[in-house]
């Protein structure tokens, strides 16, 4: 594993670093360098079949956030998509589908957004299933979901209809693009304009059982929530780091006159080692199905957003006019930051779970 994120390392700082300003600016969409990532093994780490070792498939996601957001979160997209894929327990999924998934054959991410925010009593489930023989008919649009193309896949749940119209659950499952799946452009978004996002519709597409990940799916979401989110720190420690490199960068030349600054690169660095120490050790035990552990999970999450936010408007205010140039590394990471703190979950969101899974943990 060592040599693995030697590798990764080598990549990030020596191709990566060099695409992420055509990543950011340009929406150019990096296969090509994820699958040298794919090549020295960065995406399956985390997986139950080399042990599970989520610390070190975060840190290989720190290692390319680092030099660019936008790739840190195409990793996090495959390594959960992957992570479906074992989990589900079906053979179709989980032998040579897994094995190109891992080795940067095939890509496939995840539209889990709305679902998420579905089970936390934010938003409707918006893609709706029949049971037909053999599996089920698929209908309905995804207003945006990350990592896909024409001949790629992703996770995806649908809530289950009976013919009176009731919902009975959800199923999950791999939606693979193929021709029938219309995939729409989005409105151009302010950063992560290469992680390839389309808007998803579908109209009476087939999931066959060799398609399903999850039947139902609520047991396998609360199964894998923790692990979900926890790969997630990843992205805001690489981003944040990589914020802080750019502090210590303009030191010669600015330190007499940064020192006046809050949030000086020594500070946030050990900030950074002491968020970093929490979510290892949580990497321990992804599958902890505890409410504590989870309340741990959602807070380390949180606390990670609020951290890159901090650092990387730390990191501009040290590099001054430089930083404000809209091809410097700093500006491209606020608008990442800006992005670790929205995304599913969102802020927000991680705040509002946790005030409700307190609230269920107090004495009557």
């Amino acid at each position: 594993m060592t040599s693995m994120l030697a590798q990764v390392t080598e990549v990030s700082d020596n191709v990566l670093a060099k695409a992420a300003c055509r990543i950011d600016h340009e929406g150019y969409y990096p296969l090509d360098i994820l699958t040298k990532f794919a090549q020295a093994g960065a995406f399956g780490a985390h997986l139950d079949r080399n042990g599970a070792r989520f610390d070190i498939a975060i840190d290989a996601m720190r290692a390319i956030s680092r030099n660019c957001g936008s790739t840190g979160f195409l990793t996090w997209c495959h390594d959960v998509c992957g992570l479906y894929m074992e989990q589900s327990g079906n053979p179709a999924l989980m032998g040579e589908a897994l094995d190109k998934h891992i080795r940067g054959d095939t890509f496939g991410g995840t539209a889990l957004s709305n679902p998420m925010k579905t089970f936390a009593g934010i938003e409707k489930m918006l893609l709706r299933a029949k049971k037909v023989p053999g599996g089920y008919l698929v209908s309905g649009a995804l207003p945006w979901v990350s990592h896909i193309a024409p001949g790629q896949y992703c996770g995806a749940i649908a809530s289950v209809y009976r013919d009176d119209e009731t919902a009975s659950h959800e199923i999950m499952f791999l939606l693979r693009c193929t021709p029938e799946v219309v995939l729409r452009q989005c409105p151009e978004f302010s950063g992560m304009e290469g992680t390839s996002t389309w808007g998803v519709r579908l109209e009476n597409y087939f999931v066959g059982e060799d398609s399903l990940i999850a039947d139902p799916a609520k047991p396998f979401i609360a199964r894998i929530r923790a692990a979900f989110i926890l790969l997630q720190t990843g992205i805001a420690a690489g981003v944040a780091q990589g914020s802080i490199d750019s502090m210590r960068e303009v030191e010669p030349l600015l330190g007499h006159v940064n020192q006046y600054l809050d949030n000086r690169p020594d500070q946030l660095q050990f900030e950074f080692e002491e968020l970093t120490k929490r979510i290892m050790k949580l990497a321990q035990n992804p599958y902890d199905g505890s409410t504590d552990y989870l309340l741990d999970v959602l807070d380390v999450r949180a606390h990670g957003a609020e951290f890159v936010l901090r650092a990387t408007q730390s990191s501009l205010m040290h590099q001054g006019a430089r930083g404000y140039l809209m091809s410097s590394a700093p500006q491209r990471r606020i608008r990442e930051a800006h992005f670790v703190a929205i995304v599913t979950p969102a802020i927000k969101h991680l705040r509002s779970e946790m005030a409700r899974l307190s609230r269920q943990e107090m004495p009557a």
